[in-house]
């Protein structure tokens, strides 16, 4: 997963981290919480199954209510993958444009399902499209959390050749949330695919650099990076148990969480 000319980059990255996280004490106040837009398909390969959509809002709802202020990126891999229509001959650029566009219809979809369930919602778009969303506006993203309202932010960063795993390292740190969650289809990291090797190991925790020196793929390298950097903690967790959701944003010791030291 990583080339050589990447370590010294990373190497300088985990330096920078000055504060290790106290994995004793997950008492978190505000969650970004990473959806991945084929979690929303349900048993299908593509769309959105309106059950699959409304079970996730019933458990961010339940969080909700538990005190917990909530953010969520979402992304559209159940309508197009920019780096796979790339590489069918679609222009790059193009393709991550047209998948910023389906996490604005995921997003949409959420919300709907929430507010069905009385949760106050609010959509914010890196793309400008005023009929449907507000824009992305950092201090306003923040007087909703504040306000109780759960903020889908969609549209990615807005640029293409970045991920929503990206997005959603950077939205987290800009509205200051505790963690990033992100929500798999598998109950944490393992050291091999478990759907492949029976064998295979899964960690309770981990720190940045063990999860890089083992090329265990938590995240892209640009968000896994910029985690890394600013000691921004990660749980990964098994979206496909109800009530996970709510779990995990409590700090209850689900999936695996990678952080900045696992020693204190």
């Amino acid at each position: 997963m990583l080339g050589v000319n990447l370590r010294p980059a990373l190497v300088f990255a985990a330096r920078k981290i000055i504060m290790p996280y106290n994995a004793n004490t997950r008492n978190w106040k505000r969650v970004l919480l990473k959806l991945s837009g084929q979690s929303f398909s349900g048993h299908e390969k593509l769309g959105i199954c309106p059950d699959t959509v409304k079970a996730i809002a019933e458990d961010i709802k339940a969080a909700r209510e538990s005190g917990i202020e909530i953010a969520v990126v979402i992304g559209a891999g159940n309508i197009l993958r920019g780096e796979a229509a790339s590489g069918q001959g679609m222009d790059r650029a193009t393709a991550d444009y047209a998948g910023m566009l389906g996490t604005v219809i995921n997003s949409l979809a959420l919300q709907d399902a929430l507010e069905k369930l009385d949760v106050h919602t609010r959509v914010q778009s890196a793309i400008t499209m005023s009929e449907v969303a507000e824009p992305f506006i950092r201090r306003r993203a923040i007087r909703h959390l504040e306000k109780g309202r759960v903020v889908i932010l969609a549209a990615g960063t807005g640029n293409p050749f970045f991920t929503t795993d990206t997005a959603a390292a950077l939205r987290a740190l800009e509205i200051k949330a505790d963690v990033v969650l992100k929500a798999t289809n598998v109950d944490g990291v393992y050291n091999c695919d478990p759907r492949k090797y029976d064998n295979a190991v899964k960690f309770d925790e981990l720190s940045f650099m063990e999860a890089i020196s083992q090329n265990l793929g938590v995240m892209d390298l640009t968000a896994f990076t910029l985690c890394m950097e600013h000691n921004l903690p990660i749980v990964v967790f098994d979206i496909t148990t109800r009530g996970n959701i709510k779990r995990a944003a409590s700090g209850e010791p689900i999936g695996t969480l990678v952080r900045g030291r696992t020693d204190s």
